[in-house]
């Protein structure tokens, strides 16, 4: 018992030098500032994850004012164009008018834990999170369009065996994991289909694209 205490306290020790020493060398390159807004966009992240969203945007939020806050023509330069691609989108996959249209700053949307209404739709926010189950869902048209854009976006969705998916991915930076495909790091795309897909008396095709982000597309 004595000699596994002082194992885990030398641990302890030598992390705790391994990460003093990556604070100074980090704080020498690029200063403390910007750490601290790291530190709070990955807290942020966890806390989002963990469904405790308004403290994680919180803390994503303040972590991104103080990371870009000497930069902030760039960062609305940035919101702008996302905005713009958004609808220039919407407008080329939407043959018709007859689909929902949504932005919003931040966003949380959880779909799937009783019956819902699948209808063709575009949403786009700065910073959100997507969740969707396709289990419960009513499809109401053979073929259901669906895009998700924005700047910065937590992506999970479920699809279940019946229904017929064709996914369209793109992030800047992050990483994109549909079925058993992934792409991760910079400027990434990834178009998949199901083999069932044209078979499928439902078919759901999904638009995504965002400048940061993590995208889950699972199939039940």
């Amino acid at each position: 018992m004595g000699e596994e205490t002082k194992s885990n306290r030398n641990r302890n020790t030598a992390l705790v030098l391994i990460g003093a020493g990556l604070f100074l060398l980090l704080d020498h390159t690029i200063g403390f500032f910007p750490i601290l807004a790291i530190i709070l966009v990955l807290l942020g992240i966890h806390r989002v994850r963990s469904r405790k969203e308004r403290k994680g945007y919180v803390l994503i939020g303040i972590g991104a004012v103080i990371l870009f806050g000497d930069h902030i023509t760039i960062v609305f330069s940035i919101v702008l164009i996302s905005l713009g691609l958004f609808f220039i989108r919407s407008k080329q996959v939407h043959k018709d008018d007859t689909y929902m249209q949504k932005q919003k700053l931040v966003d949380s949307v959880r779909l799937g834990r009783e019956p819902w209404i699948l209808r063709n739709s575009s949403t786009w926010y700065i910073i959100g999170e997507t969740y969707i189950d396709l289990s419960l869902a009513i499809l109401e048209q053979k073929e259901t369009t669906v895009i998700l854009q924005g700047v910065v976006g937590d992506v999970d969705i479920k699809v279940p065996e019946d229904i017929g998916v064709a996914v369209t991915a793109s992030i800047s930076f992050g990483q994109i994991q549909v079925a058993n495909e992934r792409e991760s790091g910079i400027m990434n795309k990834l178009v998949w289909q199901s083999p069932n897909y044209e078979l499928c008396d439902h078919r759901v095709k999904l638009v995504l694209s965002y400048i940061v982000g993590d995208i889950k597309i699972k199939l039940l």
